[in-house]
């Protein structure tokens, strides 16, 4: 039976300019290259789940416009269930430029429009498809108390939750950090959110330790090209290095890496070690091609590199 897998999250139109560095204050600088694809982490970690093997519903929000129109239909090109992604009026689809420098590294500004405007009624709405789900997903693209109101209903039926609290926050309610299953943040908002900079093992068992005392029952800290830290509820813990891959383009590796996982890894976290693996070898495929959905590999892709 094939997995289900609710996402609630965002949904952007990526404007990626291709830069050598990013310009110091009052710099003019040329371009390399610019180009379009369909964004946003939630989207991103939707395809990603959906091309990697299993049923994906999304719940979200666009404007009514052609940006929204082309997000929408990338999203079904994919098999992604968009029943629930509200098209609104008076509102533009969510925006992220991209700069991406040569050395594959990215800074990433984001204008909300209308992921923001996803609501608790959004969510009410899609009350049956988040309880009959196997896993719920979520970032920080999208408001809060939306975010709150799903992990709520997930809870109530059993379902796991997975926070991904990108970009970072230095306060998430309590509440929301009781009701996580999982919280997979990199190192800068882990930093943000702890106020531990994590630079070392001690740091990460540290910082994981606050998320833990937070709330949060288990945690995965990601740290790009050098790999992933996990820390469970039961004590287990230890350190995944990344595979080492030559990379062009970093914009959806970590939103792949969260969409595997949400493929893999089982309640009761037993497969973390697996999944974990699985998850990175994903997002090694990802940052070797151009921008975020269509860099973002199937399983079919992953069987044949791994064979």
């Amino acid at each position: 039976m094939t997995r289900k897998v609710t996402v609630l999250g965002s949904l952007n139109s990526d404007t990626i300019l291709h830069i050598d560095h990013l310009p110091v204050q009052g710099e003019t600088m040329a371009m390399s290259d610019a180009s379009t694809a369909p964004g946003g982490k939630g989207a991103n970690q939707a395809v990603a789940a959906q091309r990697l093997g299993t049923q994906v519903h999304f719940i979200g929000a666009v404007g009514q416009d052609q940006n929204g129109e082309l997000l929408l239909n990338a999203l079904k090109e994919d098999g992604v269930d968009t029943t629930h992604v509200a098209q609104l009026a008076n509102v533009g689809t969510g925006a992220a430029y991209i700069l991406l420098e040569s050395d594959s590294h990215n800074t990433i500004l984001i204008l909300g429009g209308a992921n923001q405007c996803i609501s608790e009624t959004n969510v009410d709405e899609a009350k049956e498809t988040i309880q009959s789900s196997d896993v719920l997903v979520a970032q920080f693209e999208t408001p809060v108390v939306a975010t709150l109101q799903a992990f709520k209903l997930a809870k109530s039926a059993g379902v796991m939750t997975i926070l991904n609290p990108a970009p970072g926050r230095k306060t998430i309610p309590k509440e929301l950090m009781e009701l996580t299953d999982l919280i997979t943040p990199n190192e800068t908002e882990t930093e943000i959110i702890t106020g531990i900079p994590v630079n070392d093992d001690l740091s990460m068992i540290n910082a994981s330790n606050k998320m833990q005392e937070m709330g949060a029952k288990n945690v995965i800290i990601t740290l790009g090209e050098r790999g992933a830290y996990y820390q469970l509820a039961n004590g287990q813990h230890d350190f995944e290095p990344a595979l080492k891959v030559k990379a062009v383009d970093t914009t959806a590796a970590g939103d792949t890496f969260i969409g595997a996982l949400a493929t893999k890894l089982t309640p009761d976290m037993k497969n973390i070690v697996e999944s974990v693996r699985f998850a990175s070898a994903a997002s090694a495929l990802t940052v070797q091609g151009a921008g975020a959905q269509p860099s973002i590999p199937t399983l079919e892709k992953m069987k044949e590199v791994r064979h």
